[in-house]
């Protein structure tokens, strides 16, 4: 063996047992395989809410609603929800709420994944025994877990939300809601 040969085959071994293989040896550059970030859930859900409505006499609300879930990059998101407040109605006050706004998800904790988000949008508020309904500005902070069933199946162990009604001050004292809700939502894509 010549000695240019005994140092190319020092040099080859010193270099991969260092982890700087040369180029020529690797076996991939890149991954073979990326997961995209981008996905969109659908689902249902049940709430449970507490307030005072006019007057400030306590009420509390129970309905159902649904949920659209599209993930962009990474963790952030956008939600939009609908919820039909209809059962356990006091006075035949019922309240329906239409949201949408950014979500932010964190890193995932076993198959939980926890997350913020804040909705604007509006409510329709049926006043029932006091006569009349109204439209009237919305804005939601909540947040949450999703916990991973399935590949495509997520369940929502909890979401909670307080509210901020934007009300005239002719209708009297009330206090926003707040309320939680439980549910699950199919991964389309």
């Amino acid at each position: 063996m010549t000695a240019k040969n005994l140092y190319l085959s020092l040099v080859l071994v010193v270099s991969i047992l260092n982890g700087n293989s040369p180029p020529s040896l690797r076996a991939q550059v890149a991954p073979s395989a990326f997961k995209p970030s981008f996905s969109l859930s659908a689902g249902g859900m049940t709430s449970a809410f507490q307030f005072r409505d006019v007057g400030n006499v306590p009420d509390k609300t129970g309905g159902a609603g649904a949920y659209v879930d599209l993930n962009l990059f990474h963790g952030l998101g956008v939600e939009a929800e609908g919820r039909w407040q209809r059962f356990y109605v006091f006075r035949g006050i019922s309240r329906d709420n239409y949201l949408i706004g950014p979500r932010v998800q964190f890193r995932p904790f076993w198959r939980t994944r926890p997350y913020l988000k804040v909705l604007g949008g509006f409510t329709d508020i049926g006043f029932g025994a006091y006569g009349g309904s109204g439209r009237f500005g919305t804005v939601a902070l909540g947040g949450g877990l999703d916990f991973r069933l399935a590949r495509r199946i997520n369940v929502r162990i909890l979401d909670a939300e307080y509210q901020l009604e934007e009300w005239p001050a002719s209708l009297g004292p009330h206090s926003m809601p707040y309320g939680v809700s439980v549910g699950s939502a199919y991964r389309i894509f």
